[in-house]
């Protein structure tokens, strides 16, 4: 539960704080995208950190885990900062929303396993957390990131 919390307040914390100092809607904006970012570098590095729990997110017959582990953690990272990038943060923002998308089966699987990364080991009512938590940051993303400027 700890983990969820800490994500929800990287993601929108940014934003809760622009909007409750009643900055410019532009700046509010950024704000939500800088919450983009500080949650997929605070994911990255989870993927270095607590590597083994992470391995064992994902099923044994996946050649190459923890090689897979590692890189993607450093395609979050770079996601993280291409999507501060004006000119990238609609292609980016889309990417992540795919990629998001994409591991929610990880998701399902490691909380079916009782995986030891973050509340996986709950088992499937993690599941209860879990994916309103995915559907949010998909959420998120898209209006922060994704979106067409005019909507």
């Amino acid at each position: 539960m700890t983990l969820t919390l800490i994500l929800l307040g990287l993601l929108c914390g940014p934003w809760l704080i622009a909007t409750l100092l009643r900055l410019s809607p532009n700046i509010k904006h950024l704000a939500g995208t800088i919450g983009i970012t500080l949650l997929f570098l605070f994911a990255g590095l989870g993927h270095f950190i607590v590597t083994d729990e992470m391995v064992a997110m994902l099923p044994e017959f996946l050649p190459l885990r923890r090689l897979a582990v590692h890189l993607s953690g450093i395609v979050e990272w770079i996601a993280a900062i291409l999507v501060l990038i004006p000119r990238l943060r609609k292609s980016t923002g889309w990417f992540l929303v795919v990629l998001l998308i994409f591991l929610l089966p990880v998701n399902i699987y490691a909380a079916m396993v009782h995986a030891p990364a973050g509340g996986h080991a709950w088992g499937p009512i993690y599941l209860l957390i879990r994916m309103p938590l995915q559907t949010i940051m998909i959420a998120w993303t898209y209006y922060f990131a994704a979106r067409p400027a005019d909507q």
